[in-house]
């Protein structure tokens, strides 16, 4: 039996590395212009971190998390999300103590969600995130939007809009929630039978299904903008205030929601139409009250996280693979196998990555493995150069060759490449 892939996880093969690996250090370098030190947490975790901060009644939980049953240690989840990790390892490890506030992390990770594979979503899938954890400021969650907004401009990434909102705090919150259920109880029959389960347990998700009819109820539902509590719309109106100093463009979308229950107050969407239905390219938000539904203390902090599949298919162009080595030496007969293994250590301990042919091949079927490598020059070493003491050294770009001292040819190459 041929035993291929599991649906929905995804090899990345070395032609798409290079698309990958340019990404991922651009995203490095602007991170790290913000003051956003790297973390990596564990794959698996204790289901409960993610049924209590998540939330029991988002799809992530109830319909969509690997859990490894263990009833030694209970049950594990392969990591949905990355916020509730980091929060975790953040109080877990003390940082708030050891390390200064505000805690700007970022992560480059695999998630995991068992969900149908479609267009822009996979069961393993991979996440660019940051947190900024130990500040409620607006101008922290400001500064995160214009960072992501600064990744996207390095990427060449054109044609996105910033859709916020807030989605209020646990004061404002619950007159709105009834307001928005008393509307909906009129409509009830007409939402799908997930928003049905929502209604009681979280009206406010109602809003973010992608149900066509739910879509057309909640077009005129109430809005937690006509809600806030003083703190929620002062919160607001300084993050705009901030957004504008940092040139960031923006559209307020009152009922646009975020998908898990941790977030209050802040909330925002990338969104692009270049990937049709799933346009939301990366989404974040603040979640003061996480810490405390993982049992640590009150810890307020904000971040985003964005799907690297879908960062990629916006891409206007992608990297040229990757040269997979500088020079190809090309080994003409059996006398010459062993001198040419003793350049290639040479060459490589001069920094230079070389590659020869293992087995006897025509200079033609050996030129034209050079050809796939990329390589920039081609050694050519047969019995007459060993003869002379020489090699003969072609430049790939020019079509040109010229014959060189053995002696020489490590430094030649090293001053060719520099």
């Amino acid at each position: 039996m041929k035993i291929q892939s599991v649906r929905g996880f995804n090899d990345i093969l070395p032609d798409a590395i290079t698309t990958w690996q340019a990404v991922e250090a651009t995203a490095r370098d602007v991170f790290e212009l913000y003051g956003y030190a790297e973390i990596r947490t564990p794959v698996l975790e204790k289901v409960e971190l993610f049924s209590r901060s998540v939330g029991e009644d988002t799809d992530i939980v109830q319909k969509e998390m690997y859990i490894i049953a263990n009833e030694r240690e209970g049950n594990m989840a392969l990591r949905p999300e990355g916020t509730a990790s980091i929060v975790r390892a953040y109080i877990e490890h003390g940082l708030a103590t050891t390390r200064p506030t505000p805690e700007k992390l970022y992560y480059i990770l695999p998630m995991f969600r068992h969900e149908r594979p479609q267009a822009g979503r996979f069961r393993q899938f991979h996440q660019i995130g940051a947190e900024a954890l130990g500040v409620d400021s607006p101008a922290i969650d400001a500064e995160i939007c214009a960072m992501v907004c600064e990744l996207l401009k390095k990427l060449n990434v054109s044609g996105i809009e910033v859709q916020l909102n807030s989605v209020g705090c646990k004061q404002c919150r619950p007159a709105y929630r009834e307001k928005l259920k008393a509307y909906l109880q009129g409509a009830y029959a007409q939402l799908c039978q997930d928003c049905q389960t929502r209604f009681d347990r979280n009206p406010m998700r109602i809003l973010d299904c992608k149900n066509e009819a739910c879509q057309a109820v909640v077009a005129v539902a109430p809005v937690m903008l006509d809600h806030y509590c003083q703190d929620c719309h002062t919160h607001f109106t300084e993050l705009q205030e901030y957004l504008g100093i940092l040139g960031v463009d923006f559209q307020i979308n009152p009922r646009m929601v975020r998908g898990l229950d941790y977030y209050v107050r802040t909330a925002f969407e990338f969104v692009s139409s270049a990937l049709g239905a799933q346009s939301a390219v990366l989404g974040g938000g603040r979640y003061d009250g996480l810490s405390e539904d993982i049992g640590g203390p009150p810890l307020p902090g904000v971040g985003f996280a964005m799907g690297i599949e879908r960062l990629i298919a916006l891409l206007p162009q992608r990297p040229l693979a990757a040269r997979l080595a500088d020079v190809f030496i090309a080994v003409l007969g059996a006398a010459a196998r062993k001198p040419a293994v003793s350049l290639q250590k040479d060459l490589r301990q001069a920094g230079i990555r070389t590659e020869l042919e293992y087995q006897e091949k025509s200079l033609k079927s050996q030129m034209k493995k050079a050809g796939k490598l990329g390589v920039a020059y081609v050694v050519m070493i047969g019995a007459d150069e060993l003869q002379k003491r020489t090699v003969v050294l072609r430049n790939m770009a020019e079509s040109s060759q010229q014959e060189v001292a053995l002696t020489d040819i490590v430094s030649t190459l090293v001053n060719l490449l520099a």
